[in-house]
C-alpha cells in the first residue's frame, strides 16, 4: 500500500475504533514505517545520483537499508513498543504503535519482490505475496485500483475526523494523487514520477 493510503485507511480504522481524537499518533504511526524508504531514495537519487533502475534493483537491497526498513516494518518491534506503552500507561504511544502494526498488516499481502522482513530481528523470513501493490507483472493494476477504491470509500469518514481546513485539503489532494497516479502509470503507461 502506498504511504498516503496507510495514512487514510489507518485514520478510518483506528480513528473510529480507538482514538477519534488521536489523529496525530495514528498519522505518525501510519507514515513512520515508510520514512526509511524515503530517506533511502533521497540518498540514492539526490546524493549518490544513481539511476532509477539501479536504485530499485540493487541499492534498495543493500543490507544497511534493508535492516532499517525491516525494523520499521517489524511486528516484534511494534508489539514490543506497544507492550511498553500499554504497561506504562502511555495512550499516545500505544495508539502510535498500533498504527505502525496496522501499516505492516496491510503491507504483508501486497508485496512481492519488495517484501519486507516483518518478523525481523527474530527472523529474516519474507512473505512473498503472489500480488503486488504496484507491479503490473503481479496484478499491480488491479491492487492499485482496489486501493484507490478503498481510499475513496473511507475518505468521507476520515473527513469527519479531521478538524482543520488544511488537514481536509491534504486529504483531498491525496485522493487526487491516487487517481492521477493510476491514470498516468497504469492507463497511459507513464513512469512512476512525472
Amino acid at each position: 500500500m502506498n504511504t498516503p493510503g496507510h495514512y487514510i485507511v489507518n485514520l478510518a480504522i483506528l480513528g473510529a475504533a480507538l482514538a477519534p481524537k488521536s489523529t496525530v499518533a495514528i498519522t505518525l504511526g501510519a507514515i513512520l514505517p515508510d520514512v526509511p524508504i524515503f530517506a533511502f531514495y533521497f540518498v540514492a537519487k539526490v546524493i549518490q545520483k544513481l539511476p532509477e533502475s539501479e536504485i530499485w534493483s540493487t541499492a534498495y537491497y543493500q543490507p544497511f537499508w534493508q535492516t532499517i526498513i525491516s525494523l520499521s516494518h517489524s511486528f516484534p518491534v511494534g508489539l514490543f513498543g506497544l507492550a511498553l506503552c500499554w504497561y506504562g500507561g502511555w495512550k499516545w504511544g500505544s495508539i502510535f504503535f498500533t498504527s505502525m502494526i496496522l501499516h505492516s498488516c496491510f503491507d504483508i499481502p501486497i508485496h512481492h519482490d519488495d517484501a519486507h522482513r516483518h518478523f525481523y530481528p527474530l527472523s529474516d523470513y519474507r512473505f512473498i505475496s503472489p500480488v503486488s501493490y504496484w507491479d503490473p507483472k503481479h496484478h499491480g493494476a488491479i491492487i492499485a485500483l482496489l486501493e484507490i477504491i478503498l481510499v475513496c470509500l473511507v475518505t468521507p469518514f476520515v473527513w469527519t475526523l479531521l478538524k482543520t481546513h488544511w488537514a481536509k485539503a491534504i486529504l483531498l489532494v491525496l485522493d487526487g494523487f491516487y487517481v492521477i497516479f493510476y491514470v498516468r502509470f497504469y492507463i497511459l503507461g507513464g513512469n512512476w514520477l512525472f
